[in-house]
């Protein structure tokens, strides 16, 4: 079962018994704008026009790019027939931007002068196939790509400025806070580009290796795509100089070795591998771990043929190099931090080997790989003939798969026979050609948390488990040593136990090795992996529950764009995980069908679902219910297809940054908030709170974090109590004039406080 589990596949079923023709029209609409979500169809070619105002544009535009003067806007944007007025539109590229070249890379940004998008998508980024007579090395190497880890999508596109067709341009997905949070479910943590903006000397490469402690220092060869981040990545590069051996503490292991094997196998050296250690961004996600994604495939295959060395070497590989380029590549080498890490590990090692292998048997020792090829090339084809701004003739782009061609100062190899050559070169490699072991199906008990599974020619095995797709991998080793369950002792059964909760499915893969090479199962893992546990069921009326939403958000949390929006908040009050496959959320009492939920939307066992209410439905990994909420009130309703509302409510006025929730202590009744909880149990005001009064006494700091201060204005003596956000009594007694209250060893949160009648909000901090 493949990583991602289809959120957009929606169920209508259901919906149809309700209202008929109503959720007919409704079904074909949806079904309908699912379809034209195709910007990066890869069986299309896109057709972009641009229209300048400027008859010198492309004038402007150079001097845009050589001067730093930044963009240049253009009247409007015209994106398969879909026109927008006033966008952004700059020259990128390095080595493919030339002022006297009609056809430049282009980068387009939708919403620079005003807020828009095509298909949810304000960046657009469009490469000219420079130093690729095939013109598909781009989009053939991010469809092998997108197999093994999360990645840009990529197709051709046809572009025209000022009615002029300019040619045939490789379309890929920008690698932006949007990618991040569809991806990785943030998008507001520490992001670098890892590209030098100076031509890099052996120390100075974009490669993680520490430089000093002054951030400035890495301002040539990084660049920061969020809004902090720089003392974090000079604190990433330290770590990874005192520490390689601990390089999975703080970077994400399995992305960052099908990165290295990706590049290995297909001669990208225009990469980290490469002499510049280049092409790729970091993102720190919600675990700590930074995750790698890999950018700029144009020259892959070969068509960047700079391996470099330790002293910046731009000596050029020859065809036999390429095809011989060996696995261990850089693995002593100080200044390719990563690579040296990993191959001084040896299961690391293993895992890079084995994930080599699997790239190149599933692509390169089949038909799979020449079909795909086959395929863009017939896709392309007339677009290429028309193209008269192409780098190679029409010719060379039909010989280019299989033909090297000369680009001036090196050939470019023919794709095929570079890897064809290259996967005859990997069955000679006594690493590659060592005997992996097999994994047979495993035998999984949820019941018990227990896993037993056959290995033969294994030495160790490891369980790799989550049960929310948002969470890391937890790794447990599996034993054969006859006290786990396990059958006997070297008998090549393994087993071990593990934790999760009750009723719910798991998502886990395996991996083993030997003295010599190791294998994973699936083999594509962790992008890849299984699944296990009992069909989750459809949530019944009272299961799930309206809990608590903000109608007013200025200050309270953010979407993964950063963004604060209204927010809604339902509750499980179950001890299973339920699906809300096809129920309704709504606004309106009389328009029940405003949200449908998407196949397989998952709220886990007494547990919370959080929903934008932003008006917005592009939300990626997050649930985005495309209605907004009134501060000024309205009406809430959960139901579901056969008209039964599983829960409802009408409410008024609202204030800024304060939410409403149920209360369980007084029967769920509907009370404001003292502070906004999304995701967590309600903490609602202390039932003896009736008014908050503070004119009988001072408090300071607030927040506190070790003494609170208390001064009472009247000379009598007061009974002073303070209770947490349950109601509970945590501090009592007698006093007048100046106290204090020791809050060093209280839990962080908010507290109410009691002075005869007055009562007082403080937070504690530490």
């Amino acid at each position: 079962m493949k990583k991602k589990i289809a959120r957009s596949n929606l169920d209508f079923a259901s919906a149809l018994h309700f209202f008929q023709y109503k959720f007919l029209f409704v079904f074909l609409i949806l079904n309908e704008a699912v379809s034209a979500q195709n910007f990066y169809n890869k069986d299309n070619i896109q057709t972009i026009e641009i229209q300048f105002t400027e008859a010198d544009w492309d004038y402007k535009l150079d001097t845009a790019k050589l001067g730093s003067e930044g963009v240049l806007m253009a009247a409007w944007i015209k994106i398969n027939g879909v026109q927008l007025d006033s966008v952004a539109v700059k020259y990128k590229g390095n080595s493919s931007f030339d002022s006297s070249c009609k056809k430049n890379p282009l980068n387009i940004d939708l919403d620079t002068y005003k807020s828009q998008d095509y298909q949810g998508y304000s960046s657009i980024k469009l490469s000219n196939c420079y130093a690729d007579p095939s013109m598909i090395r781009e989009v053939l190497a991010y469809d092998i790509l997108s197999n093994y880890m999360d990645c840009s999508r990529a197709n051709f596109a046809k572009v025209y400025i000022n009615g002029n067709y300019i040619g045939l341009y490789s379309n890929t997905e920008s690698i932006n806070k949007k990618f991040c949070a569809e991806h990785f479910n943030s998008s507001g943590n520490t992001f670098v580009k890892c590209n030098p903006i100076v031509k890099p000397g052996p120390n100075t490469k974009s490669n993680l290796k520490y430089i000093s402690a002054d951030t400035a220092s890495y301002l040539n060869y990084y660049e920061l795509k969020s809004k902090t981040g720089w003392n974090e990545l000079v604190a990433l590069t330290d770590s990874i100089s005192k520490h390689p051996e601990n390089l999975d503490k703080f970077m994400d292991i399995d992305r960052l070795i099908w990165m290295l094997a990706f590049n290995q196998v297909l001669v990208n050296l225009d990469s980290y591998t490469g002499v510049f250690c280049q092409n790729y961004y970091i993102y720190k996600s919600e675990s700590g771990h930074y995750l790698p994604v890999v950018w700029d495939l144009n020259m892959a295959f070969g068509a960047f043929p700079f391996a470099g060395s330790s002293n910046s070497s731009m000596a050029t590989l020859s065809a036999t190099q390429m095809e011989q380029m060996p696995l261990g590549l850089h693995s002593a080498d100080v200044h390719w931090p990563l690579i040296k890490a990993i191959q001084a590990n040896t299961t690391w090692k293993r895992m890079y080997t084995a994930h080599i292998k699997t790239i190149s048997e599933e692509y390169f020792q089949t038909l799979k790989f020449s079909t795909l090829a086959a395929k863009f090339q017939a896709l392309a084809d007339n677009a290429v003939k028309a193209d008269s701004n192409k780098f190679y003739s029409y010719t060379q782009f039909q010989q280019g798969f299989t033909t090297d061609v000369n680009i001036g100062n090196y050939s470019v190899p023919g794709i095929s026979n570079l890897m064809a050559a290259r996967t005859n070169y990997l069955k000679t490699n006594s690493e590659y050609t060592a005997k992996q072991p097999t994994i047979y199906t495993p035998y999984i008990n949820l019941a018990v948390s227990h896993i037993r599974v056959y290995i033969s020619n294994s030495k160790a095995a490891t369980f790799y488990y989550r049960v929310w797709a948002q969470d890391d991998f937890k790794s447990i080793t599996l034993f054969d040593d006859g006290m786990h369950a396990d059958v006997g002792v070297g008998d090549g059964y393994y087993a071990c136990n593990f934790y999760t909760p009750a009723n719910t499915k798991i998502q886990y893969y395996i991996y083993a090795e030997n003295d010599s090479a190791g294998i994973f199962y699936p083999q594509r893992a962790a992008h890849e992996y299984y699944t296990f546990g009992t069909p989750l069921k459809i949530a019944k009326q009272g299961e799930v529950l309206l809990n608590e939403f903000l109608a007013q958000n200025q200050n309270d949390i953010t979407t993964a764009a950063g963004k604060h929006e209204d927010w809604i908040e339902l509750v499980n009050t179950t001890a299973n995980d339920l699906l809300l496959d096809s129920l309704f959320l709504s606004d309106d009492f009389a328009t029940p069908d405003k949200y449908i939920f998407p196949t397989n939307t998952l709220i886990p066992a007494n547990g919370y679902l959080l929903l934008w209410a932003d008006g917005n439905t592009q939300g990626g990994a997050e649930i985005h219910c495309g209605f907004k909420l009134s501060a000024s009130g309205e009406q809430l309703m959960l139901s579901n297809a056969a008209g039964q509302v599983y829960d409802s409510l009408s409410f008024g006025q609202q204030t800024v940054d304060t939410s409403m929730g149920r209360c369980y202590k007084i029967g769920w009744k509907w009370e404001q908030l003292p502070f906004p909880t999304a995701g967590k149990e309600n903490q609602c005001w202390p039932l003896s709170v009736a008014t908050i009064l503070p004119e009988y006494a001072t408090i300071f700091p607030n927040p506190t974090s070790d003494i609170l201060y208390i001064h009472t204005y009247s000379n009598l003596t007061q009974n002073i109590q303070v209770r947490d956000v349950t109601g509970r009594l945590v501090f009592s007694e007698k006093g007048r004039g100046q106290l204090s209250i020791y809050t060093f060893d209280w839990a962080i949160g908010i507290y109410f406080l009691q002075v005869g009648n007055s009562y007082h909000k403080f937070a504690v901090v530490h």
